[in-house]
């Protein structure tokens, strides 16, 4: 079985790249587990227990206010959406990343079209509600695909039959 090697420093950064999205997609994996086990409620006590502290600091906080707000909203099949989309995520995530690491020349499509599937739904989102998280996610996530291309571009290459 062919494993991939990193022949320079854009190799190693493609390599870093998808390894940190491989590590994205297994907490996403994890994350909507858990959310697929817990109660709008149960979710709803832990974030207020999380930002306790915070929030005695600092009652305007930007992140703990947004996060016990998104918590108060949440209701059963809301839960149930954003735990079937995390795992969906991560599946796909975890599975293309060892493929590549694998060096798998059908995964190289296929986490470009995944990647600007996400990329597409991350830019609606920043259009509707920008969050600076979600534009750094996205501009990685760009970062991923110019990486991601170049790879499928050499490993194209070497893989071209000589004259």
């Amino acid at each position: 079985m062919s494993v991939f090697r990193p022949q320079n420093w854009l190799d190693r950064l493609f390599a870093i790249s998808i390894i940190l999205k491989g590590l994205d997609g297994l907490g996403e994996l994890i994350a909507g587990l858990f959310l697929l086990f817990v109660r709008p409620r149960t979710v709803n006590r832990i974030v207020v227990v999380l930002t306790r502290g915070e929030l005695r600091e600092d009652p305007r906080d930007f992140v703990a206010t947004h996060l016990v707000a998104a918590a108060h909203r949440l209701d059963v099949h809301s839960l149930l959406f954003v735990a079937i989309y995390l795992l969906a995520h991560g599946v796909i995530k975890v599975v293309l990343v060892a493929a590549l690491l694998r060096n798998r020349f059908w995964a190289y499509p296929w986490m470009l079209v995944a990647l600007i599937a996400f990329i597409a739904y991350q830019a609606y989102e920043i259009v509707i509600e920008p969050r600076i998280s979600l534009i750094l996610l996205t501009i990685f996530d760009i970062i991923v695909v110019l990486l991601t291309w170049r790879e499928y571009r050499v490993q194209k290459q070497r893989r071209a039959p000589t004259d």
